[in-house]
């Protein structure tokens, strides 16, 4: 398989180690908006080319792996890029994902190409564990708890304070609400008795600190709802301990069965991950040889992870899954 890259931020140069480690792939351009003579990329005689240019690659790659912001570079991308390739994309704008999988279904089907969206561990993965866990206990409640991890969204958002010069925010599962979760209780929690947040913030010169705390704990969609913590802290403190991206979480359904309900099940599904971005590309790449396969069967349109049959993630073939995963 040929592979495309568009975007060499976080999430492209995640993409191009996950290709080294997958042999049936090669990573064939890395396509980017910048100057493409100032995008250094890590993998020898594979050529960075204008996002403008795309179109004369339709016929050398086979699967195009879009790594922009869901915010304003997806809804665009994905529609556009789909009508010239088969992609993949990791938008995970929850409450938009309806409209974004309407749009790209369009182009898809319009062009004889396979996009699948959404791509990753939430939503990606985690979608499947609420999937199989509802279908398998009907009888029961959904619970996803996120952390501790770094939130990119958050932090963004408190680093665009005035004064604040640098920015991370953790966000933390209340043990307390898991362990309620584990046991069975099947507890009604709100958003504050889920999560903590907690910021770690570097002032710019001559910035007020009690304002900028202020303007955190109250910013609503972001904040306002949660029990948060700002941590004021010197730039070298920053970079010596909050300059990773490691995240994960908990997808867990808890769910009763038998004779007046009289048994209760827990199925939980956890990650633990170092980086954010490696770990979500390497779920993107095992994407795009589903996606590749699908071409191949000529079963074109929009797919999520939820259409997707297991086996086509994986290079072996079902004998070899039967033998030795089944």
């Amino acid at each position: 398989m040929k592979i495309g890259i568009l975007g060499y931020g976080n999430l492209g140069r995640g993409v191009e180690y996950a290709v080294k480690e997958n042999p049936d792939m090669e990573l064939a351009a890395v396509f980017t908006r910048r100057n493409p003579a100032e995008v250094k990329i890590q993998t020898p005689n594979v050529p960075v080319v204008s996002a403008d240019d795309a179109k004369n690659w339709k016929d050398k790659i086979d699967v195009m792996i879009l790594c922009g912001g869901s915010a304003t570079d997806l809804p665009v991308q994905t529609p556009k890029f789909a009508e010239m390739f088969n992609v993949i994309d990791s938008f995970d704008t929850h409450a938009k994902i309806p409209e974004h999988f309407s749009n790209v279904d369009a182009a898809a089907k319009n062009s004889n190409h396979v996009a699948i969206i959404s791509v990753g561990w939430d939503p990606g993965l985690f979608s499947l564990a609420r999937a199989y866990g509802n279908a398998i206990l009907p009888d029961g409640k959904d619970y996803t708890f996120w952390g501790k991890g770094v939130s990119q969204g958050h932090s963004d958002a408190v680093r665009r304070i005035k004064g604040v010069k640098n920015a991370k925010q953790y966000t933390i599962p209340i043990d307390a609400a898991l362990e309620a979760v584990r046991s069975g209780k099947n507890p009604e929690l709100t958003t504050r008795q889920k999560h903590l947040r907690e910021c770690f913030v570097v002032l710019a010169e001559g910035a007020d600190a009690a304002e900028v705390e202020r303007q955190i704990k109250t910013m609503p969609n972001y904040f306002a709802d949660y029990d948060t913590t700002v941590n004021f802290i010197s730039e070298e403190e920053f970079y010596k301990n909050h300059s990773g991206l490691a995240h994960g979480g908990f997808v867990i359904r808890s769910g009763s069965t038998g004779e007046n309900k009289s048994h209760n099940h827990i199925i939980e599904f956890s990650l633990k991950l170092d980086s954010n971005p490696e770990f979500t590309t390497s779920v993107l790449v095992a994407y795009a040889r589903a996606a590749f396969r699908l071409y191949n069967e000529k079963n074109f349109g929009c797919k999520t992870v939820l259409d997707i049959p297991p086996a086509y993630l994986s290079a072996k073939d079902g004998a070899d899954l039967r033998a030795h995963l089944l």
